[in-house]
């Protein structure tokens, strides 16, 4: 394969070896699939992955790919088939074993903070797909994150901004459940109401939320809270999620699983990329 001049957003060696062989697997499957098993495939796998990654850090439109990535509508593609067959879920499970792991944890989490995001969209969001945040004044889409204690990524839901950030956590907590039965435990903020403590104990799930000590004035780093607010601001360094670019709730979780593969398998490597606090 003719070398490039890399992006800083390109996978390194170390870290293709860890998403690699999943992405090969997937492939080779698919292709048995596949009336046109006989014919070699015309573009290579990590290729249009560093693709995906250029657009999830950079921003760009899918049509804005500089050419020496594969075609647009190849990258795209994958993508779309990436995140309908669980792919990307898939990476972020295996990713965060490793990292827990690594640190000294279980493999799988016993404990997880739920929050939510109200972000703005772009003029390419259907209005139906809208609503309008009443507290943050904010008309867009709503990212509902449930992290472990590490900031690492069990479950990921996008829907309209109206939808109330209790209706997002109880959403959350049965898919928590449903894929994750070790975890008995879960942080929130004072916006989760009652009924997501009650859904949580239904689940086995003791639901709790963390106050804010009305008596500290400015800045104060809450318990348990600055975890997901963490895992928020690294989402934030991929441009394409300081907005919600994607057509469709689904293709924006997908994106939300990608910048956490990004920030995961760095993670492992000991990897890091520039951002404008380093310049």
């Amino acid at each position: 394969m003719t070398r490039h001049r890399p992006y800083p957003s390109d996978l390194s060696d170390a870290r293709w070896e860890l998403i690699g062989s999943t992405l090969t697997t997937w492939r080779t499957e698919r292709r048995s699939k596949s009336l046109d098993i006989g014919r070699p495939p015309q573009h290579d796998l990590r290729r249009i992955m560093d693709a995906i990654l250029y657009v999830d850090r950079t921003g760009i439109p899918w049509r804005y790919l500089p050419h020496d990535f594969p075609p647009w509508e190849t990258v795209y593609g994958y993508f779309a088939a990436w995140q309908k067959d669980g792919i990307f879920d898939q990476l972020n499970g295996i990713l965060r074993q490793l990292v827990r792991q690594a640190e000294g944890r279980d493999a799988e989490p016993s404990a997880c903070v739920l929050d939510a995001q109200s972000i703005k969209t772009s003029a390419n969001v259907p209005a139906r797909g809208q609503g309008i945040d009443a507290g943050k004044k904010i008309a867009g889409r709503k990212r509902h994150l449930g992290v472990d204690t590490l900031g690492l990524l069990p479950a990921a839901w996008g829907t309209a901004a109206s939808v109330s950030d209790n209706v997002g956590s109880i959403h959350l907590l049965s898919r928590i459940a449903a894929a994750h039965p070790q975890i008995r435990k879960a942080w929130t903020d004072t916006g989760y109401r009652t009924k997501a403590i009650e859904h949580g104990a239904r689940l086995g799930i003791d639901v709790e939320a963390v106050h804010r000590d009305p008596t500290t004035k400015g800045f104060k780093v809450i318990p348990r809270r600055w975890v997901v607010e963490r895992t928020f601001g690294r989402l934030m360094h991929h441009r394409r999620l300081a907005r919600d670019y994607e057509t469709h709730p689904h293709r924006s979780e997908a994106m939300i699983r990608l910048a956490m593969i990004d920030v995961i398998s760095r993670r492992l490597t000991h990897e890091s990329t520039l951002n404008w606090r380093d310049t």
